[in-house]
């Protein structure tokens, strides 16, 4: 591993498998990877929260997504959860893989790190979540590759193929450590249950992230947003300057910011959030200074400033 390859919070390198090829007969038939959570598709909700994954497989046809991915289809396709489990690992080199399903719009990168800490932390094959019910959730979790190749094999060899056989056939026969969390491991199987995530995800203290995730993905922008730092610009824009500042000035700060990232990054400089920051503290300095002028010009203006129009002044 060289150091320029992506890793965990704690420094190791996984992969990822996302199974996104299923034939969704609960909602229609409908393409369910592309259906719109929050404005993104669900697909692309599932890739952002295993973004520092050094691989990421998607198990499907070849589609749009908002970052870069290897695709791998199973043989024949539709051949079940098994068989394109097999199919994606074959594209993966790292020890820890991470394997998900792409119907999950409340996953993130931190319970994607939960699970790789169960999974470093402890001698299991794998650590998955489980549900509000307690039920286990077998395409949410972290498993040593070494464990589902073995497992992979060996059934393979037994059923003369991967084709047709259920999940747990595999699941079962590996130590895995659980996980609770009932909100991560909420999956999409029906309209219902799409209209509880995009109904949840408009809730205040979640609208704002989602709107910013998706405006993220929507314009291909791979960068941490201080959001309080934004709106605190935007806020003393607004009062001090004039409330039009305030969308104009944060627009502002945003391409000066690209500016100035892009140029340091040959030398070595700025990151981008780093960029931002720093455009943001000059322009808030600057709508100071503009109130700060501005409320000194009305307290020295003297009460008899204003010139005396009548006729006989003077």
């Amino acid at each position: 591993m060289t150091a320029y390859e992506p890793t965990d919070a704690q420094g190791v390198a996984y992969d990822a498998v996302v199974l996104a090829g299923g034939a969704a007969r609960r909602l229609g038939g409908v393409d369910k990877p592309g259906v719109r959570v929050g404005g993104r598709p669900l697909l692309d909700r599932v890739l952002a929260a295993c973004a520092d994954a050094r691989t990421s497989v998607v198990v499907a046809e070849p589609r749009a997504t908002a970052r870069p991915v290897t695709w791998a289809r199973e043989d024949p396709p539709g051949g079940g959860p098994l068989a394109a489990l097999g199919a994606g690992l074959r594209h993966t080199t790292a020890e820890s893989v991470v394997v998900l399903s792409a119907d999950l719009p409340f996953l993130d990168e931190g319970t994607v790190q939960r699970l790789l800490a169960a999974l470093r932390t402890g001698d299991a094959d794998g650590a998955l979540l489980t549900d509000a019910e307690g039920r286990d959730q077998p395409l949410v979790a972290a498993y040593r590759a070494s464990a589902l190749r073995h497992g992979l094999d060996a059934l393979a060899h037994e059923h003369d193929g991967l084709t047709g056989l259920p999940l747990r056939r595999l699941t079962g026969a590996l130590d895995l450590t659980r996980v609770p969390d009932p909100v991560a491991s909420f999956d999409c199987d029906t309209w219902d249950d799409i209209a509880t995530a995009r109904a949840r995800i408009r809730e205040h203290g979640h609208v704002l992230d989602e709107w910013i995730s998706a405006v993220k993905d929507e314009l291909g922008i791979d960068l941490d947003v201080d959001t309080k730092l934004l709106l605190d610009l935007a806020r003393d824009a607004a009062h001090g300057v004039a409330r039009p500042a305030a969308p104009l000035t944060t627009f502002l700060v945003g391409y000066a910011a690209a500016q100035a990232a892009q140029a340091a990054q040959a030398q070595g400089g700025q990151s981008g959030p780093e960029a931002v920051a720093e455009a943001s503290r000059k322009a808030a300095a600057l709508a100071l200074r503009w109130a700060e002028e501005a409320a000194a010009a009305k307290s020295e203006a003297a009460p008899d400033a204003t010139p005396d129009a009548r006729p006989d002044a003077g």
